[in-house]
């Protein structure tokens, strides 16, 4: 019969098998799995707090039961192979429904050489990068599997279907689960294989061009086939499924009168530290993290108030271990975001540090009628900051300590981003009020957490993808757009996830009812 245990031991003995069954009074032979396994850092003393289910009757891994499309049920179009879309195409497949996925970048593999141009030459393909291609921005982004949805079951069976698909068991206890840009390539590649063999299709290198919609009703697509040019079409419900930088199909939206409007923001920059100072600072010893701890990551959120507004200045994908890379999703932007490798074991720490961006900032008017208005103010700081570089993908750069004295730095610190940095103000590059707020924020984070603020820290322009300029207007009960019935729009680039699980999430829930329709 199995029994839940919980425990608080020192990390030697939390993170040391051995160690483990001893503190729980069980031999090698018992069976033992962590259902819970979280970190409290809070005091100088570590500890980590544990929930162990000891000969468990059930199987806590809950992942897809794929069966073989049936050509008799129809087919549902997918536009996307981010964690929506290619959740969507798994959750129609338990119902035996064929999804058919149309993707502008290129397969996962594959992909990789185009992201590698960017540093090598400042080449960046506008179809297949860091934003665009199988696995979406998730995929060569870090990979964490943190969210703060409450929905247990769906977010359960999530992780399950990571693990069912070769992500480590950990991801299933672990309080921010992550998989790590290294090892979820060939996890979204599994998953891919599984939906191809059981019916599914997947179209890489096709773009989706323009909608069929006939008395307020989708019924299917245009799509262009980037490599020979030809027009194709398909037919079926549509779930829209693409990420937060396709402005270009948001566009497309707006001028097909599919309902759409502008949505708030948070942009900034990536602030890089070295990880050992983070380990210093998070876990209170001089001495760093030692043998059993992971590499120590932050959270930090504060308001504060600038030319009489209170605004939002918070932490935002916080990578310890990792490395900041090359985001632009064409050749006049500089875009900056981060990840990390399973291990997490590089020598830096990077955590997105952003000012929140309301819509009422644009006059109101403008918010009103242009929809796109904050995708325009987002292209605008990410053209602004590719201008500041020198017209390449060299990012914008400046120490903490130089920032907060409105100095461009005549040096930066050693930097984990391979396109390189160029020496810059970025008070020239960012909007006043949004330097005003960052300043006044990294005076409370730094009160929080001393050593914090060094000249050892480097700010890098500019950190604007962290949502989508838009919300496609949907029905929060049938998920449907509110003026065109068979549309659906999901995930992050809708403008209803924040993240891989949430959006993962959000794709089963957008196929559990787009399959009732075909």
């Amino acid at each position: 019969m199995q029994k839940d245990v919980t425990l608080r031991l020192a990390p030697n003995k939390a993170f040391d098998d051995k160690a483990l069954r001893r503190a729980l009074g069980i031999t090698e032979d018992r069976r033992m799995v962590i259902i819970r396994r979280s970190i409290d850092a809070r005091r100088r003393d570590i500890f980590v707090d544990l929930v162990c289910r000891i000969d468990p009757d059930d199987n806590i891994c809950q992942g897809m039961d794929l069966k073989d499309a049936d050509p008799s049920k129809g087919q549902v179009i997918i536009v996307g192979s981010g964690p929506a879309g290619l959740f969507a195409a798994l959750t129609l497949l338990e119902k035996g429904i064929k999804p058919v996925i149309i993707e502008r970048g290129k397969d996962v593999h594959a992909r990789r050489l185009d992201i590698a141009e960017i540093s090598r030459n400042n080449l960046v393909d506008p179809n297949s990068n860091y934003s665009f291609g199988e696995g979406g921005a998730g995929a060569y982004s870090d990979g964490k599997l943190y969210t703060r949805s409450k929905k247990r079951g769906e977010n359960s069976k999530v992780l399950g279907t990571f693990v069912q698909f070769g992500a480590s068991e950990d991801i299933l206890c672990d309080a921010h689960p992550h998989i790590g840009t290294d090892k979820l390539p060939k996890i979204i590649e599994a998953m891919r294989n599984a939906i191809v063999s059981h019916g599914g299709q997947v179209l890489f290198q096709t773009l989706a061009t323009d909608l069929f919609i006939e008395n307020g009703r989708c019924t299917g697509l245009v799509a262009k086939d980037l490599a020979s040019g030809k027009q194709i079409s398909f037919r079926g419900p549509v779930i829209l499924a693409v990420g937060n930088a396709a402005r270009d199909t948001f566009r497309m939206l707006k001028e097909k009168g599919v309902s759409i409007s502008a949505k708030d923001l948070a942009m900034g920059v990536r602030l890089e530290h070295p990880q050992h100072l983070i380990d210093q600072i998070q876990y209170h010893n001089p001495k760093g993290r030692g043998s059993f701890l992971p590499a120590a990551e932050y959270s930090f959120s504060t308001q504060v108030e600038v030319e009489g507004r209170k605004m939002g200045v918070y932490s935002f994908c916080m990578c310890p271990g990792g490395f900041v890379v090359p985001a632009a999703s064409d050749m006049d932007q500089v875009v900056v975001n981060g990840m990390s490798p399973s291990s997490r074991g590089s020598k830096w720490a990077n955590s997105g540090m952003v000012v929140e961006f309301p819509v009422t900032l644009l006059n109101q008017d403008t918010a009103v009628s242009d929809p796109l208005a904050m995708a325009d103010l987002q292209y605008e700081l990410e053209n602004r900051t590719f201008l500041a570089s020198g017209r390449s993908q060299k990012a914008p750069a400046q120490r903490m300590t130089d920032f907060l004295q409105k100095r461009a730095s005549s040096s930066t610190a050693p930097s984990s981003y391979s396109p390189g940095l160029t020496c810059s103000n970025l008070w020239d590059v960012l909007p006043n009020f949004a330097c005003r707020a960052l300043k006044a924020g990294f005076g409370v984070f730094s009160s929080q957490a001393k050593g914090f603020l060094t000249e050892e820290a480097t700010l890098i322009g500019t950190e604007t993808r962290t949502s989508s300029p838009v919300r496609i207007s949907r029905d929060p009960e049938t998920l449907q757009s509110i003026n065109t019935t068979c549309l659906f729009p999901c995930g992050e680039g809708a403008g209803y996830a924040g993240g891989i699980v949430s959006a993962a999430v959000d794709g089963m829930r957008c196929a559990e009812i787009a399959a009732t329709l075909v």
